[in-house]
């Protein structure tokens, strides 16, 4: 029996690995990432392709296609792929982030085969039906309608699109009428445009065996056409910082937004943020946490986050609280922004954020999906494997000094974008 009197040793996180995948490529060019490890007999399948936002040459056609792969092929409708993947076990998904989209595969590996036949015609041959589009179209336009109502949403959508603009990528957002004006034409022409071997990167994982491979060479490396993926060109845009109030009347709570434009992981101070974000807001024990929710009661919830896309990257602060606390909460956000621009974070409270980041570094690469989930991170985003040690040395490493000055150099008031709805 264990001994439960006595508790387990606490001790340092000192050794974090980040398992190398196996790289293969198939006959049109693509690369396959391998993560074989595991014991159970499941795999997971993840098709990249560079189709999102910067891909796009209409608003929301990137979500559209990907959203209607599943809805029918020249030889499966939306019913037989769905009956199938349920019939053989399988999980089937199709998420999208605003520079890729994905076709996620959840598959025993016996049944490996069956599925990815599915599969291969989903990203080879779709029909992309106009009355699904249509559908997916009133489907999102109700939805919409419902997050509107959101304090926390608008705020979100409107200090994105001022940071980058209401024209670009990364900044402009779904209405009703971008819904309704996409055509079937229009998936079309994303589809044959994007989603092709030049634009593409395969990530396997789990118990795999090299007939797995073999498999992908059969239904993806020989059915997916070749082509080649110019990089997006975006336009400049740098206006100063704005502060913006939005009314919602129907409103109990107000939606604070406050944030700056910033950097994707490419960045040589992508790690320092990481470290210093959590120091501010990106924990439960976090600066913001303390201060405006356990010691002044304002907010149930505030965070801080850095968010890196492919190309660009920004930070920002979000919390909800009652209107009339608006302006108290406002002037605690940046006496927090000042104090850790001015003054040094003491010993226990970075090596808390240390210790938390480590332990979470640490569950990321628990299990081969989780391990692909990271290896995917850096390749997706053309960066070495080796990023994920260097992030954990810094998180190690870095001194009290080092962070005051990252937040000297980003954290000034004067830089920051606000909404506040």
């Amino acid at each position: 029996m264990p001994d439960r009197t006595t508790a387990p040793e606490i001790r340092e996180i000192s050794d974090l690995k980040l398992p190398l995948p196996t790289v293969h490529t198939l006959d049109n060019g693509i690369p396959v990432y391998e993560t074989r490890m595991g014991t159970q007999e499941i795999l997971k399948l993840e098709i990249l392709f560079y189709a999102g936002r910067p891909a796009e040459v209409k608003m929301l056609t990137a979500r559209a296609t990907a959203s209607l792969l599943r809805e029918g092929t020249e030889n499966y409708t939306s019913a037989d792929i769905a009956e199938q993947v349920d019939f053989y076990g399988g999980t089937l998904s199709t998420p999208v982030n605003l520079d890729a989209s994905n076709v996620v595969l959840y598959s025993l590996t016996k049944h490996f085969e069956k599925l990815l036949a599915i599969v291969s015609e989903m990203v080879t041959k779709p029909v992309f039906p106009a009355e699904e589009l249509t559908a997916f179209g009133e489907r999102n336009i109700q939805r919409l309608s419902v997050d509107l109502m959101r304090t926390d949403v608008v705020a979100y959508r409107k200090i994105t699109e001022l940071i980058y603009g209401a024209t670009h990528p990364y900044g402009y957002n779904s209405s009703e009428e971008a819904y309704r004006a996409l055509t079937r034409e229009d998936l079309v022409e994303h589809f044959e445009r994007n989603y092709h071997a030049g634009n593409c990167k395969i990530f396997i994982s789990g118990k795999i065996t090299s007939a797995h491979i073999d498999l992908l060479n059969e239904y993806l490396g020989k059915t997916i056409p070749a082509g080649e993926a110019d990089p997006p060109v975006f336009a400049q845009y740098l206006p100063p910082p704005q502060r913006v109030r939005i009314p919602h009347p129907e409103s109990i709570q107000t939606a604070i937004r406050i944030g700056r434009r910033l950097f994707n992981r490419s960045h040589p101070d992508y790690s320092g943020m990481f470290v210093l974000n959590t120091v501010l807001g990106g924990y439960f024990g976090s600066r913001l946490m303390t201060n405006i929710r356990e010691e002044k009661g304002y907010t149930y919830n505030i965070f801080s986050s850095h968010d890196p896309m492919m190309y660009d990257g920004y930070f920002y602060i979000g919390t909800e609280v009652s209107n009339d606390l608006t302006d108290k909460t406002r002037t605690e956000i940046y006496k927090e922004l000042e104090r850790i621009r001015t003054e040094l974070i003491d010993d226990e409270e970075l090596n808390m954020t240390k210790n938390y980041l480590l332990g979470n570094m640490l569950t990321l690469i628990d299990g081969p999906f989780n391990v692909a989930d990271v290896v995917k991170t850096y390749i997706a985003e053309d960066l070495p494997v080796s990023k994920f040690a260097e992030l954990v040395t810094t998180i190690k490493e870095i001194t009290a000094e080092e962070l005051r000055d990252l937040a000297v150099k980003y954290f000034k008031k004067e830089d920051m974008w606000e909404v506040i709805v």
